[in-house]
């Protein structure tokens, strides 16, 4: 009786089967991993065995009883309740591509939607069959070398020095034609490749402007280099008018969601490709981006000659698009043949977070420092109100390593910085910190408490492109000079928010607080009264904030 192998085919490890005796077909199913995807398996019905012990939070599911053939088998089986998380047999049926995978939640996996795939697949129970293995795990790519490989981990974390949302808006209309198409998609497939894509770097996803605009993928569908390019090649041309104002005003709205995986305190991108000009008006696009925080890169191709002039709307449709008309955000390229120059450039814009203008909002671009009154005076009690009333404020800010830090000087007569703008780059973490802060208790100095946070907490972030505010909160009089040490603090760029309690002097706060003093100097009699302060002093950091950026 002649043999046959079974044939799979699995990314880096697999297993190797003995050969399945001819006439056989099904008894044996294939042993499958976790991660097995429909793409891998060639065949257009096949038995597969699933693992046991799966973590179901890594399963990568597109779809809802059909799913794309992205997806992980034995993932849409455990999600289709074909098996447990404990593995077993499971059918898979080969169906053609389709549009608008549907997002459902089920048996511990939530699935994802996706826009389009190029084939997909179901999946049914599976017979039952005595699976006959070496367990000895070999490479698919070439026979054994006598070197040890590397086993390359399931998820890479990318470029983390590149932590952005990027959207590629591709150009779909008439205007391209099919051929260039290709073409930008290729060019469109080398920046994400160098851009490093991975868990902790950038994230993208893809719009199709043409006569409708088109959501092909969200950032939250791949967080792989090799997905992502696999992503792109499947994107099919739609033609119609270049409706890239539209396209973009759409992309502002509606990608940068938290649900299709949009991360706090990560710029968001929109790198829009033009060839040619846009059928519609971009201007009041632009807008709309920049309100929502997205900044804007304008990659134009060839420039419509003088005998087009006529049909563009706005010849200056670039300046008045992009994020800031300085030249950064704008980017030219000849034509779509020989581009690849053009990647490396570009890549690095984009990966130069400081330069993102219009991701930058007084939630996102400061730097807050409390300094918090450990005197005698406030007790035990009283203090953990003073925290909570620090928690209140900084909670509200988006902080990350990119994003807004804080830091926390606790101070007597002497200073203790409890944490510096560099120790802690979550919010999590801060306020854990925030709440173990020990009590001091000793006497009052805030003039030398102010100068030794300007020197030792503000001083190491002094070339940081955020904003400084320095909260302080005190509940009674210091004994030295508080004004010569607040002036110099002023004149670093300090902002200054002085809160008083109880028994503080209402000419110290003045003389602490940055102008106007009406709108910088708080006061309340009991500690209780710190709470209603908390928007009033967010309320004033947004202001000043957005005053400096004008």
């Amino acid at each position: 009786m002649s043999a046959a192998w079974i044939p799979v085919l699995c990314l880096g490890v697999c297993l190797l089967l003995l050969p399945e005796p001819a006439g056989s077909e099904g008894a044996v199913p294939i042993a499958i991993t976790c991660f097995t995807r429909g793409l891998d398996i060639r065949k257009e019905k096949a038995d597969v065995l699933c693992p046991g012990g799966c973590a179901l939070e890594e399963f990568s599911v597109f779809g809802n009883i059909v799913y794309a053939s992205v997806s992980s088998i034995c993932g849409a089986a455990v999600h289709r309740g074909v098996i447990s998380n404990s593995g077993g047999p499971v059918r898979i049926y080969s169906l053609p591509g389709r549009e608008n995978y549907s997002s459902v939640a089920a048996n511990g996996i939530q699935s994802q939607t996706l826009s389009r795939w190029s084939a997909s697949f179901t999946v049914t129970k599976g017979k039952s069959g005595t699976q006959e293995a070496t367990g000895q795990a070999v490479s698919t790519a070439r026979p054994p070398t006598g070197k040890r490989l590397k086993k390359t981990p399931e998820k890479k974390t990318g470029n983390k020095d590149c932590k952005a949302d990027i959207a590629f808006l591709i150009d779909g209309s008439f205007n391209i034609g099919q051929r260039r198409f290709n073409l930008q998609k290729n060019f469109v497939g080398k920046v994400a490749l160098m851009l490093g894509i991975g868990t902790e770097g950038p994230h993208v996803g893809l719009v199709q402007a043409s006569e409708h605009p088109k959501i092909e993928f969200y950032l939250k569908n791949f967080t792989s280099a090799k997905d992502v390019l696999f992503a792109i090649k499947e994107v099919g041309f739609r033609g119609g008018n270049s409706n890239t104002g539209k396209a973009l005003k759409h992309t502002a709205q509606k990608f940068f969601t938290a649900d299709t995986g949009v991360r706090k305190g990560i710029p968001k991108v929109v790198v829009v490709f033009i060839d040619g000009w846009p059928s519609d008006d971009i201007e009041e696009a632009g807008i709309v981006a920049r309100e929502f925080g997205v900044n804007v890169f304008i990659v134009s191709v060839a420039k419509p000659i003088p005998e087009e002039l006529g049909m563009v709307q706005d010849v200056a449709f670039v300046d008045k698009a992009v994020c800031r008309n300085n030249g950064f955000f704008s980017y030219h390229m000849p034509n779509w043949f020989g581009t690849t120059k053009y990647v490396k450039p570009l890549v690095q814009k984009l990966c130069t977070h400081e330069q993102m203008m219009c991701s930058k909002t007084c939630y996102n671009s400061v730097n807050i420092a409390f300094l918090i009154d450990g005197s005698s005076s406030v007790g035990d009690s009283n203090f953990r109100l003073m925290l909570e009333f620090v928690s209140n404020i900084a909670k509200t800010f988006e902080i990350s390593d990119i994003g807004a830090k804080i830091a926390a000087v606790q101070f007597t007569y002497d200073q203790r910085t409890e944490f510096s703008f560099t120790d802690y780059s979550t919010k999590e973490n801060i306020l854990a910190v925030i709440r173990n802060i020990r009590y001091m208790s000793g006497g009052t100095a805030t003039g030398e408490a102010i100068s030794f946070t300007v020197r030792n907490v503000f001083g190491p972030v002094r070339d940081s492109p955020n904003k400084n505010f320095l909260v302080i909160v005190t509940d009674g009089q210091s004994y030295d000079d508080v004004r010569g040490p607040a002036a110099a603090a002023h004149d670093t760029g300090i902002t200054i928010f002085s809160v008083g309690v109880a028994w503080a002097p209402l000419d110290d706060l003045k003389d602490m607080a940055s102008k106007p003093k009406e709108s910088h100097a708080f006061f309340t009699r009991e500690f209780t009264g710190l709470e209603p302060i908390v928007s009033d002093v967010i309320r004033g950091i947004c202001r000043d904030f957005l005053e400096s950026q004008q």
